[in-house]
């Protein structure tokens, strides 16, 4: 059998998922990664009919993408759009109805994400939205979809996007007839120019924005969380100064089950400029007691610490006790929590507005947690250690655990 594209030039993750009772497939990618010719290819695939187990799509399949232009410009005449990777059978485009026939007389329509009510009344058996992430009204032009995608034996849809945090993107991914694949631009290296990956690389590699963009990673990052993705970014720093203290905190969980908090262990130190940087996260999730009290001990030794910062809220003397009874040179300095853990955080997050805390390198789990710590806590549910234990070690460094960030200039 000859197949009417080139499937054999598909990656296995820019194929269809293999399990059967999907009705959406999410292909999440980094820049450059390949999704426009997954999503044209598969498009194109089912419009022939040459899909296993599938019969021609009769109803018209729906095409979404930002704008039309970009319909046309990128999923139907791009350079891995639908009409490049038809070997056989290509469809022609006609501009003045917008949609793209295929000589089987298979319908494809373009749709706007501007123009969400364009797609109330049409209905589809299948849909391919393109960088949903970026959307206007993009839970709107999702529901008019939803609507629309009723007819044939197997509706179903795949949307093709850089990841970007919003509700609706993560509502799709936790919807359980989603399969979800992930795409970094690097698996398509054999395609891009060298210089790009290598330009891209140096100026992005290690950032939360490179981790989005070039990763192809889910980032959450919620409305009035104390840091931004891009604030984090702007305090980096590649190289670590002369440092004249260094400490490492430790916010320990109640427990050790599998679905505990995890212990944040967090190192950092105090330069001579007076300014912070973050030299590491040692954090660990479901460990017993003795297994996260070593792991501070060896960060204290691994950083070359001053002294350990406990919070002793809900162990008491645990935490002391049992770094001691590990390693008796360890010095500990036992604090107690009398605020919340937003309210300690607060003034930390003004440190960094203020160019005064930097990270050595990239702590993503510390990171994705400062981004998604709203004053409700985490969207998880979960209790924000790495946080805490950051804050922590901050607060130390900056004296008597009393921080004191300049004022805001009214």
């Amino acid at each position: 059998m000859v197949l009417n594209c080139p499937t054999w030039r598909l990656r296995k993750n820019q194929r269809p998922p293999g399990r059967s009772d999907w009705l959406t497939w999410l292909l999440i990618g980094g820049r450059g990664s390949g999704k426009t010719l997954a999503g044209s290819t598969w498009v194109h695939y089912l419009a022939t009919g040459m899909r296993p187990a599938a019969s021609v799509p009769t109803e018209p399949i729906a095409l979404i993408g930002e704008t039309i232009h970009e319909v046309r410009e990128v999923m139907i005449d791009g350079p891995s759009g639908i009409r490049q990777v038809a070997a056989f059978e290509r469809p022609v485009y006609e501009a003045s109805r917008r949609r793209l026939v295929w000589p089987n007389g298979c319908v494809a329509r373009a749709f706007s994400a501007h123009d969400p009510e364009s797609l109330r009344g049409p209905q589809f058996s299948v849909a391919w939205a393109d960088e949903l992430g970026k959307y206007p009204n993009a839970q709107q032009v999702w529901d008019m979809l939803q609507f629309g995608l009723r007819l044939g034996s197997w509706p179903r849809q795949m949307v093709t996007t850089t990841p970007r945090p919003t509700k609706l993107l993560r509502s799709i991914m936790d919807d359980p007839h989603t399969c979800v694949s992930h795409m970094p631009t690097s698996e398509n290296a054999a395609n891009l120019a060298s210089p790009f990956l290598a330009a891209m690389n140096k100026q992005y590699g290690g950032t939360r924005l490179g981790r989005q963009e070039l990763e192809g990673e889910y980032l959450e990052e919620r409305e009035g969380a104390l840091w931004s993705s891009k604030l984090l970014d702007q305090s980096r720093s590649k190289n670590a100064p002369t440092l004249k203290r260094i400490v490492v905190a430790v916010d320990p969980p109640v427990t050790s089950k599998s679905t505990s908090d995890a212990c944040g262990i967090i190192a950092a130190g105090l330069a001579d400029d007076g300014k912070i940087l973050v030299l590491g996260d040692h954090s660990l999730k479901s460990v017993s007691p003795s297994r996260w009290a070593r792991k501070v001990c060896e960060a204290y030794h691994h950083h070359g610490a001053d002294t350990v910062i406990a919070e002793t809220n809900q162990g008491g003397e645990l935490v002391p006790t049992m770094i001691r009874n590990i390693d008796p040179s360890v010095h500990v300095t036992s604090v107690h929590a009398r605020k919340s853990k937003y309210m300690r955080a607060e003034p930390v997050s003004l440190l960094y507005e203020q160019g005064r805390v930097s990270h050595l390198g990239t702590h993503a789990e510390l990171e994705d947690e400062m981004c998604n710590f709203d004053p409700s806590g985490l969207a998880s549910g979960h209790s924000p250690d790495r946080v805490d234990a950051l804050v922590w070690a901050i607060a130390a460094l900056v004296g008597d655990g009393s921080i004191k960030p300049k004022i805001r200039p009214i």
